[in-house]
């Protein structure tokens, strides 16, 4: 993954800059100035309902090389209301808007440690990217608490450089964060609304919180990955066999972290799972447009059909006619169903901004996250 040749060569007139709470502006020769240069500024408090710029250049190129985040409070609410927005060369709208946590790769607010190409959580307590975020004439990195609670303490560092010499089919990075609370009856997630441009489909990361109470504890993973490229519009150009065979597995999903695909959180008591794919060892390139989406479906055996039959649960059995479960004679096959799904999606595209729908408000991010039975 990592071009050895590059460590030993110096890229001519690039300098390296950390903007960080001790240095907020990056600025050369100006860091670990408070408090007589005894760490001083090591974090900031973030007041419920403010906003902060993390990182800030303007009038030069330059590439992110690495973000490094942690917070004092890392629940799965605070983790959903801070939000993560990134801005490239003067673009009136983010090209990254996400929960922090979805950024990073913690989905459902549930932190674990794991180690990704692109992400990683070395202890389960912070948040760290290393994807290449190249920009041309500048960029600007903003976090807004948008919480009803004070958050005592942000830690970061954005590492980056600037001066660095772009062609012309450098692409911008893009991430997009969305969520079903209950997806509907056949009809595939979006992961991707459509996105046009030219660019690079990257991966997403995705949380799943099934729905025991329609389903009982049926696996709810069975649903097709499906990417429509240029021009696709009824049916795709790149569609997989099942939802763990796309990251990589197989029958169901167990608990796992690898460098391009894992299942980082795999509860099977709460039916919760976070799982990731990053596509870049098989990249999927597209010239005009793109949109990503999976189907909604999961599988029943003997023992789960009796139960669910005698349970009264309103499931159908997979397939146009929606025959009802109670009519088939089948013992085992797939089943239609409606989970709580939600996604932070990353697109590299030729340009800075997306017309993407903007990112969901604070209430919708967050409910149902701890436990709450939701109305």
């Amino acid at each position: 993954m990592i071009d050895t040749t590059a460590l030993f060569r110096m890229p001519p007139g690039v300098e390296t800059r950390w903007a960080s709470p001790e240095n907020p502006s990056g600025a050369r020769g100006a860091g670990g100035a408070a408090n007589g240069g005894r760490k001083g500024s090591a974090s900031l408090p973030m007041a419920a309902g403010s906003r902060r710029v993390m990182a800030e250049v303007a009038q030069t190129s330059g590439t992110i090389r690495r973000i490094w985040v942690t917070v004092s409070d890392r629940s799965p609410l605070m983790l959903r209301s801070l939000r993560l927005d990134i801005f490239w060369d003067g673009s009136p709208t983010s090209a990254v808007s996400a929960p922090l946590g979805d950024f990073f790769g913690t989905g459902l607010g549930r932190q674990v440690a794991f180690q990704s190409a692109c992400f990683s959580s070395p202890e389960g307590r912070s948040f760290n990217c290393c994807l290449p975020m190249p920009f041309r004439t500048g960029m600007r990195v903003v976090i807004t608490n948008e919480s009803a609670k004070d958050l005592e303490h942000l830690y970061y560092d954005v590492d980056y450089t600037i001066g660095d010499r772009h062609d012309d089919d450098m692409l911008y990075l893009h991430a997009h964060w969305r969520r079903e609370r209950r997806t509907t009856l056949q009809r595939d997630y979006e992961f991707l609304p459509t996105i046009r441009g030219r660019g690079r489909f990257l991966g997403l990361n995705v949380g799943v919180i099934a729905d025991q109470g329609s389903n009982l504890r049926t696996w709810w993973g069975e649903g097709e990955f499906k990417a429509y490229i240029d021009g696709d519009r009824e049916l795709p150009t790149l569609c997989g066999t099942g939802t763990e065979d796309y990251i990589g597995t197989a029958w169901e999903l167990g608990r796992f972290d690898h460098l391009y695909q894992g299942c980082h959180l795999a509860d099977h008591q709460a039916m919760r799972f976070c799982f990731y794919r990053y596509h870049i060892p098989d990249p999927v390139y597209f010239q005009r447009d793109l949109r990503v989406s999976m189907q909604q479906m999961g599988n029943f055996g003997p023992t789960f059909k009796a139960e669910l039959i005698a349970a009264g649960r309103p499931v159908v059995i997979a397939g146009p006619e929606r025959l009802p479960l109670s009519q088939s004679t089948a013992v085992h096959g797939l089943l239609e169903r409606q989970d709580d799904w939600s996604s932070c999606a990353y697109v590299y595209l030729d340009r800075a901004g997306n017309d993407l729908p903007v990112l969901a408000d604070v209430a919708e991010r967050t409910a149902g996250l701890t436990g709450d039975v939701d109305p």
